[in-house]
């Protein structure tokens, strides 16, 4: 399982959580509840659309059984737990590479 935090995700997620459109991924919540589902949308604030969900605790949380499609803020997103599979590694690391080297030149 490949995670990442809100907090580290860097300026160009946007574009990076657009190749996870239709795919299954788990978003964990500060308040502690994790949904699963298939990703439909997402914005540059991590504002997400889920649909077909399922709570992962559902016992904990049974309010929730119900509910299919949700959206969810940005602000209240902890992690975004993501299937190995679905990520290219060497994509990201490189994208991560020139986002710093971006960072340092504006810096100077």
């Amino acid at each position: 399982m490949f995670y990442l935090s809100s907090r580290a995700v860097l300026t160009s997620r946007d574009s990076f959580f657009k190749t996870l459109i239709d795919h299954e991924v788990t978003v964990e919540l500060k308040n502690d509840i994790q949904l699963k589902g298939t990703l439909k949308s997402v914005d540059q604030y991590l504002n997400i659309k889920l649909d077909d969900i399922s709570v992962v605790e559902e016992l904990k949380y049974p309010h929730l059984s119900s509910v299919k499609n949700v959206f969810i803020r940005g602000s209240v997103v902890r992690y975004v737990h993501l299937p190995a599979g679905s990520v290219d590694t060497q994509l990201l690391e490189d994208a991560t590479r020139r986002e710093a080297a971006a960072q340092q030149a504006k810096a100077r």
